[in-house]
C-alpha cells in the first residue's frame, strides 16, 4: 500500500533544525485549531440538546456519578483535600480511592454557577458542561495523532470517527461525572504524542506530564501508562542519541510530574501507605525509580553501542522490579483477589465494567462485535502494515498499545474503549488507501464494497446495531412483556422513591448496594453499603441481612445500628439474594411476610421501595 506523503515507512529519527521544528509546529496548530473546534462544537451542539430532551435527571445513569457528586458536595461543604474518607458509608465509614484532582473542576463549576443559580440549578449545568467539555481535548488529541500518522485526510477521519464514538458513548453526556471521560482523554493524548516521527522533546513532556495524571486519577490506565513508559524506553534503546531529548524529556516530566502530584494529592500520614487500588507510594516510587532512572541512562548511555543500551535498560527493569517486590509486592496481583469469596460471588461477577470476554459471550452474545471487532481489526491492520514494512514505526507502536488494551479487555470491558479509540488510527489510514484505490477505478464495484464494509466495520456502533438487530429478531412475545416490564418497573433510588426518608431522624439505612448513592445523594441518612470494595464490612453485613433467616437478619440489624430498612423488591441483587435463599429475610419480605420487629411505613404510589422502621426490643 503506498505510503501516505509526509509520513516515513522507517523507525529512524530525522534531525532538523530547531526553527523547522517550531514552523512546523505551527503549521500543525494552524491546521488543527479550525478543524478541532468545528468538530468540537457540532458534537458538543447534537450532545446537549439531544441528550438532556426528557432526561429525568441531571446526574448521570452510574453509580460512580452519583458518588462523584456526594464527594464533591462534601468537598465544597469543608471536608479536606486529603480526606476522601466518606463518612455516611458503611459501618464506620469508607476512605474512597478516587482523585480530588476530578473533584476541583467540578467543585469551581458548581462554586462559579452558585454566584448566579440556586444550589441545584448550579450543580445542574456544572454537571453538563463538564463532560462535554472533555470533548475538545480528545478532539484535539485525536486531530494530532491522525495528522501525523496520516496527514489532513486522516485528520479528519480520525475526527469523524471520534465523533462518532463519543456520540453513541455514555461518557460525554450531561451528568457523566465519573472519571472514565477523563481517562480517555490522557490515553489518547499519550497514544498521539508517541506517533511524533521528529521525536520533538515538547511531545514526550505532554506525554510524561498526561502519564502521571493518568495515574494519579486512577489505577485503571497504570498498565496503559506501563505500556508507554516502555515504548519510550525501547525507542531509545534502539535509536540511541538522535532520541536522547525525547527519551530525557519524557523520563524527567513523568518524575517531576509523579512526584508533585504524589504530595499534592496523598495526605501526610499515608506517605509510608501502600494501596493497589489508587495512586499511593507504590505506584509513585516505581515510576519516580524507572523515569529517574532512564533519564540518568538517556544523559550517560545515549552514545553507547545498542547493545550497551538495551543493558542499560536491563537493569533500569531489574531496579524497578526489584523494587516492586521490596516496596509494593502486595500489587503484584489483583487488589480485588483479595476480597471476600461472598463478595465476589454475590457482587463483583455482577458489575458490567468487570465482565470478561467469555461472560459477554454468556450474558450478551450478540454484543460482541460493538466490543471487540473493530479494536481486532485495528490489530489486524497494524500487523499487516509492520509485515509489509509500511510505516513500521508508527504502526509498531499503534498495535503494541492495541493489543495490550484489547487484551485487558478480554478480562475486562472496561478496557475496550481504550482499544476501540486507538484502533481509529490504523483504520483511518486502511480507509484512505482503500479510497484512493476506489476513485482510480470507480467502476470496480468489488473495491467500493470493500470500501463501504470497511468503513462500516470500523465503527463500533454499527456491530452494536446489528448486534441489537439480530437479537431482536430472535426475541418472542414473552421477551419483549418481560422486557417491557422491566422498563416500566417503579423507580426505588429516584427522589420521589426516597423522599419518605428526609421526614426520619438521622441514622443509617440498610438497603441493597444499588440503592446507597442514591440515599447518600438524596438525604443526610448513612447507608450501610454502595457498591465499592473498599466497604468490605458494610457489604457483607447488609448481605447478612438480606440472606438469614428473620431472627439471624434482627442481631445483624442491631449490630450495625440499624434505624430504617428499604426494600426493594425489583432490585436485582435483592431478587438474587431472594432466589438464593427463600428462607431469607429479603425472601420472606417479596413474600409479605414481615417480622415484628419491623415496622412498614407508609409507601408512596408508584414507588418501587418500601421502608421500615427497626424496632428491636420486638
Amino acid at each position: 500500500m503506498a505510503n501516505v506523503a509526509g509520513m516515513t515507512g522507517t523507525s529512524a529519527s530525522k534531525s532538523s533544525p530547531p526553527t523547522v521544528s517550531l514552523a512546523t509546529m505551527r503549521m500543525l496548530l494552524t491546521r488543527l485549531r479550525p478543524s478541532v473546534l468545528l468538530y468540537s462544537a457540532v458534537l458538543i451542539a447534537g450532545i446537549l440538546p439531544v441528550k438532556l430532551i426528557g432526561t429525568k435527571d441531571y446526574v448521570g445513569a452510574d453509580n460512580d456519578d452519583g458518588m462523584r457528586l456526594v464527594e464533591v458536595r462534601d468537598f465544597l461543604s469543608g471536608q479536606s483535600w486529603f480526606d476522601l474518607t466518606q463518612y455516611r458509608l458503611g459501618v464506620d465509614g469508607t476512605l474512597m480511592h478516587w482523585s480530588r484532582l476530578i473533584d476541583l473542576p467540578i467543585a469551581g463549576l458548581i462554586k462559579f454557577f452558585g454566584l448566579f443559580l440556586a444550589s441545584e440549578q448550579a450543580e445542574a449545568v456544572a454537571l453538563a458542561l463538564w463532560p462535554v467539555s472533555l470533548v475538545i481535548p480528545l478532539m484535539l488529541a485525536m486531530a494530532i495523532a491522525g495528522r501525523r500518522v496520516g496527514g489532513v485526510p486522516a485528520m479528519h477521519i480520525s475526527l469523524a470517527m471520534t465523533a462518532l464514538g463519543v456520540w453513541t458513548s455514555n461518557r460525554f453526556v450531561p451528568g457523566a461525572i465519573d472519571h472514565h471521560n477523563v481517562q480517555i482523554g490522557l490515553v489518547a493524548m499519550m497514544t498521539a504524542m508517541l506517533l511524533d516521527e521528529e521525536h520533538r522533546a515538547r511531545s514526550y513532556i505532554v506525554a510524561g506530564l498526561m502519564a502521571a495524571l493518568a495515574m494519579a486519577i486512577g489505577v485503571e490506565t497504570t498498565p496503559f501508562v506501563a505500556s508507554v513508559c516502555l515504548v519510550v524506553a525501547l525507542h531509545w534503546a534502539w535509536v540511541g542519541a538522535a532520541f536522547q531529548n525525547a527519551a530525557k524529556a519524557f523520563a524527567l516530566t513523568l518524575t517531576l510530574a509523579v512526584s508533585i502530584l504524589f504530595f499534592l494529592t496523598m495526605p501526610p500520614r499515608l506517605y509510608s501507605t501502600v494501596t493497589c487500588d489508587n495512586f499511593s507510594l507504590g505506584f509513585y516510587s516505581l515510576a519516580a525509580i524507572g523515569g529517574g532512572m532512564l533519564a540518568v541512562a538517556a544523559v550517560f548511555a545515549s552514545r553507547a553501542s545498542r547493545m550497551g543500551r538495551f543493558a542499560a535498560l536491563g537493569a533500569i527493569g531489574i531496579a524497578v522490579s526489584a523494587s516492586a517486590i521490596v516496596i509494593a509486592p502486595q500489587c503484584l496481583h489483583n487488589p480485588l483477589d483479595d476480597l471476600d469469596p461472598m463478595l465476589v460471588e454475590l457482587w463483583l461477577n455482577n458489575i458490567s465494567e468487570a465482565r470478561s470476554i467469555l461472560d459477554m459471550i454468556r450474558d450478551e452474545p450478540f454484543g460482541i462485535g460493538a466490543f471487540y471487532a473493530s479494536g481486532l481489526l485495528g490489530i489486524a491492520v497494524s500487523a499487516f502494515r509492520i509485515l509489509y514494512r509500511d510505516r513500521v514505526r508508527i504502526h509498531a507502536i499503534l498495535l503494541f498499545l492495541l493489543v495490550l488494551c484489547w487484551a485487558i479487555g478480554l478480562m475486562q470491558v472496561r478496557g475496550v474503549p481504550f482499544a476501540n479509540l486507538i484502533a481509529i488510527l490504523p483504520l483511518a489510514l486502511l480507509i484512505i488507501d482503500i479510497r484512493r484505490i476506489s476513485n482510480s477505478d470507480r467502476e470496480n464495484v468489488a473495491v467500493a464494497s470493500c470500501y463501504i464494509m470497511l468503513v462500516l466495520a470500523s465503527v463500533p456502533a454499527v456491530w452494536a446495531v446489528a448486534g441489537a438487530f439480530i437479537e431482536l429478531q430472535g426475541q418472542t412475545e414473552q421477551d419483549k412483556k418481560k422486557e417491557k416490564d422491566e422498563e416500566n418497573k417503579p423507580s426505588c433510588t429516584s427522589r420521589e422513591a426516597l423522599a419518605p426518608l428526609k421526614a426520619m431522624p438521622v441514622g443509617m439505612v440498610a438497603a441493597s448496594s444499588e440503592l446507597g448513592v442514591s440515599i447518600l445523594r438524596f438525604t443526610s441518612h448513612r447507608v450501610l453499603t454502595a457498591p465499592y470494595h473498599r466497604n468490605p464490612r458494610g457489604m457483607l453485613t447488609e448481605m447478612h441481612i438480606g440472606l438469614s433467616e428473620p431472627k439471624d437478619a434482627k442481631a445483624f440489624l442491631r449490630g450495625a445500628d440499624v434505624r430504617v430498612l428499604a426494600f426493594c423488591p425489583d432490585d436485582y441483587p435483592t431478587m438474587q439474594f431472594a432466589k438464593l435463599k427463600p428462607e431469607g429475610l429479603y425472601s420472606q419480605l417479596a413474600k409479605g411476610n414481615v417480622p415484628s420487629y419491623l415496622q412498614p411505613l407508609p409507601k408512596a404510589a408508584g414507588v418501587g421501595v418500601q421502608f421500615f422502621l427497626f424496632k428491636p426490643e420486638k
